[in-house]
């Protein structure tokens, strides 16, 4: 047991530092790194050069060592959810145990004593019974190593692309109930592990437990590729128009699909005698140059390096880099050896697996104990070139608010919790919530909406939506919603005159009807007279007096017109007002048509529906109306003014509008001020306004509802692109998005698991964060979503059959599911 002991390089660890016994002080910060895929070309080479000036200030005798975890994980579903509903908990069905691959990013940096032998393949502590007692260290030393060490991390936190956090004590060893940074490595824990002691074995294989361990090394010149940089091409996204960017070693990481560490090592040295040691070198090649043509090619390769290492002011480091995958079966080892090697092809490298030094790397890896790499297996390089081998990103995030919606990572799927309204606010991203949506036909727009609509009613949004096509029909039968809509049976219907319980008629109220009765009785662009204004005011005030003092009679236009016919018409003849000033018997004949027996009756008096302000989920549906020069405005002005209303009057309650198509009607009969007023005020009464559309052109086509969309839409939306990738310059132009953006939108739906069904949708929030995400939703959502014509069909029979929408997308998704077991 005391050999065993003796055998771990660890002394103690105090003041969040790790003490070897042979006097190296380690201290370690967990990083988080950039979301991969979203980082353009000029982002990773700032990046890089971040790197470059971090590990710059650390002393010599210094280690750098980044490890970054790869753990394949599987999604846990949350079905205790306070509140969680039917379509949340399908979609808690739908994603219980999806595997993906988790990542976490540790950084150590080690200050080697002085006159510290170095180790070897043949040399190291492993394989030594007893260690040398630790030396005595030196304060002001230590001092000086936590002063670079400080340095280190305010450069690269200072980037903007890493944060680091500095492990304490129990990160680093870990506690009774949760295993820390060197326990973890030891017996290759997950994160959210329980602590376990594993058996480890390391004679002809690395084996820890029941877990077989396969180590690929890139620890020669000649292994590694003739071209480096601080990004690639990632082909699976690009196109012939674009493209697209991941880190250099990006494929060492997220994308390699197996439970791996990645373990990047930069020695930093004594620079003079390095450049003196490589002259020594070529010396020896120079006399030995006539005897092999080898000898002279080396012997020029370590010129050019200390020509450039003068010249460029670059620094020589030694480094070495290493995958340490495994597997539970060993039927798996050739599986896991393939992947590796693959990766390492796309990068134009060579996979050495190691056999007869692989124990002394893996336990150089431990944590502390970098200074007794094997320093045979290392390789010089400058630093420039070393931190191309860095990996760069990590997984997708979850958003830290409480709020968003569900979409999923490109690489596996896994459900992420995106905010797209608050959290970029207060991030700085943007400074209103609004968003503009562009798909075309068949790229899955509609599919989003519903999606995004869904989840931000179910988390309290008043949701407010124009429609054109019936788009939002599923949806708003299983939640419970108002649906107004235009036929011939059931033709649509409002009360303007109605105040529910709690409302009273407040100048807002009074000015909301009066713009709708002055609309109503004027063509377009026809103006109305200060006279006219005060007559109709006049009448709606003693009109409601009127009701106040009758409670027998129904608020409506019927009672209204009745009134102004008889008590207002009789009132206006007693004090003589003449039809010069306000010509109420014309005004009584232009309305006639909405009044009872009328062509419009029933447009203004609608009996049921009539709690607007209240209601949370609000479908106007205007297909057929939509060309209709009377019914049209009149609908589209009472809309507006219903949104408005709830806008200012449901305070702290996030509210949406949505308008779908039928903006373009809307601009064209002199609705664009609505627009307009909308997109610049929502923000102030925590709302948002939404327009979606099919063409980016039908936008430009109205310069005030350009203005008033895009440039008052913070995030913008977009789906499939391909058809326009050709011209899509100029939606680029139209849009302001960057050439990064572009290539994140030309790469959706390129690389699709062609098991699953699903479509990726682009999101960028101010032009300074963007990314491409999964939509892909459980059968009960995708019913609940669908627009195909005899999906929807289906599901309505189905409702009617079973007496709910909901039941009736519970049986019809179950046997959709036997019938695909069968």
């Amino acid at each position: 047991m005391t050999e065993a002991i003796n055998i771990l390089p660890i002394y103690k660890i105090e003041h969040s530092c790790i003490l070897s016994h042979q006097g190296d002080i380690t201290i370690g910060y967990r990083a988080t790194l950039p979301e991969i895929f979203s980082l353009s070309d000029r982002d990773y080479e700032s990046y890089h050069q971040a790197w470059v000036k971090s590990i710059k200030v650390l002393p010599q005798g210094s280690v750098f060592h980044k490890q970054d975890w790869f753990l394949q994980e599987n999604f846990r579903a949350d079905f205790g959810k306070e509140g969680i509903g039917f379509l949340s908990r399908s979609s808690e069905r739908f994603f219980n145990h999806r595997p993906s691959v988790e990542h976490s990013c540790y950084i150590f940096l080690t200050r080697k004593p002085a006159g510290r032998k170095a180790s070897s393949s043949a040399y190291s502590n492993i394989l030594r019974k007893s260690i040398v007692p630790p030396q005595t260290i030196n304060p002001v030393l230590f001092s000086e190593f936590l002063e670079s060490a400080g340095q280190f991390e305010r450069i690269l936190s200072d980037s903007g692309f890493v944060r680091l956090e500095r492990m304490n004590d129990d990160a680093l060893s870990g506690t009774a109930n949760e295993a820390g940074i060197m326990e973890r490595y030891c017996f290759l824990l997950g994160e959210k592990e329980s602590p376990i002691i594993r058996d480890i074995h390391l004679r002809e294989e690395i084996r820890i437990g029941d877990k077989r361990c396969e180590l690929y090394t890139l620890s020669d010149v000649e292994d590694l590729p003739a071209f480096c940089g601080s990004r690639i091409n990632y082909e699976a996204y690009s196109t012939d128009r674009s493209k697209f960017s991941i880190g250099f070693a990006g494929p060492l990481g997220s994308l390699l699909d197996c439970n791996h560490i990645l373990n990047q090592y930069v020695f930093i040295g004594d620079t003079q005698k390095t450049i003196k040691r490589l002259e020594a070198k070529k010396l020896r090649l120079q006399s030995l140059s006539a005897y092999s043509r080898e000898n002279a090619v080396s012997r020029d390769g370590v010129n050019d390096f200390l020509n450039e290492a003068v010249a460029f002011s670059r620094l020589p480091v030694k480094a070495h880099f290493n995958v340490l995958a495994w597997s539970d079966e060993a039927a798996l080892g050739k599986d896991l050896r393939n992947k590796v090697s693959s990766a390492m092809a796309s990068m134009d490298a060579t996979a050495k697996r190691e056999t007869d030094g692989q124990a002394q790397i893996w336990f150089a890896g431990l944590p502390g104990n970098q200074a007794d790499f094997p320093m045979n297996d290392t390789f010089d390089i400058f630093l420039e070139q070393a931190t191309c081998f860095f990996n760069m990103e990590s997984h997708y995030r979850d958003s830290r608010s409480g709020f968003g919606m569900r979409l999923g990572d490109r690489i596996s799927g896994r459900p992420v919790h995106v905010d797209i309204s608050d959290e970029p606010m207060s991030f700085g991203y943007t400074t209103n919530r609004n968003k503009f949506i562009l798909g075309p036909s068949g790229s899955g727009k509609s599919f989003f909406t519903n999606h995004m609509v869904r989840s931000y009613y179910e988390q309290g949004t008043h949701v407010l939506l124009v429609d054109v096509g019936h788009s939002y029909k599923g949806l708003c039968d299983l939640v419970g919603g108002y649906y107004f809509t235009y036929s011939e049976n059931d033709p649509i219907a409002f009360n303007p005159f109605f105040l529910s319980e709690g409302e009273v008629l407040d100048t807002e109220k009074k000015e909301s009807i009066k713009t709708l009765l002055l609309a109503l009785s004027k063509r377009e662009g026809e103006t109305f007279t200060r006279a006219e204004y005060v007559g109709i005011s006049n009448g709606l005030t003693l009109y409601f007096q009127h009701l106040a003092a009758h409670a027998d009679i129904f608020p409506c236009f019927n009672s209204f017109y009745e009134f102004l016919s008889s008590e207002y018409l009789l009132m206006l003849e007693e004090t003589k007002v003449r039809e010069a000033y306000f010509d109420i018997n014309s005004f009584l004949y232009v309305l006639k048509p909405f009044y009872r027996g009328g062509e419009f009756d029933y447009l203004l008096n609608a009996t049921g529906q009539l709690d607007l302000l209240n209601k949370p989920f609000i479908v106007f549906e205007l297909d057929e109306i939509k060309d209709h020069p009377i019914l049209f405005p009149a609908v589209t002005l009472i809309i507006m003014e219903v949104f408005i209303s709830k806008m200012r009057k449901l305070k702290g309650v996030r509210k949406m509008i949505l308008i779908e198509e039928c903006w373009k009607a809307i601009a064209k009969e002199g609705m664009a001020e609505y627009i307009r007023y909308l997109f610049k005020t929502v923000r102030k009464f925590f709302g948002e306004a939404v327009v979606v559309t099919q063409e980016v052109e039908d936008i430009i086509s109205s310069p005030i509802v350009k203005q008033a969309i895009i440039n008052n839409s913070d995030c913008k939306i977009l789906l499939d692109q391909s058809k326009y990738q050709n011209k899509f310059d100029a939606i680029q132009e139209l849009l302001g998005l960057t050439e990064k953006e572009k290539a994140q939108i030309l790469s959706m739906n390129r690389a699709n698991d062609p098991k699953r069904k699903y479509k990726e949708v682009f999101v960028s929030l101010g032009g300074q964060y963007s990314q491409v995400y999964r939509t892909e939703v459980s059968l009960e959502e995708y019913l609940a979503y669908t627009t195909e014509e005899s999906e929807k069909i289906q599901v309505q029979r189905y409702a009617r059959q079973y007496g709910s929408i909901q039941k009736g997308i519970e049986m019809l998704a179950g046997e959709i599911r036997n019938s695909k077991l069968l």
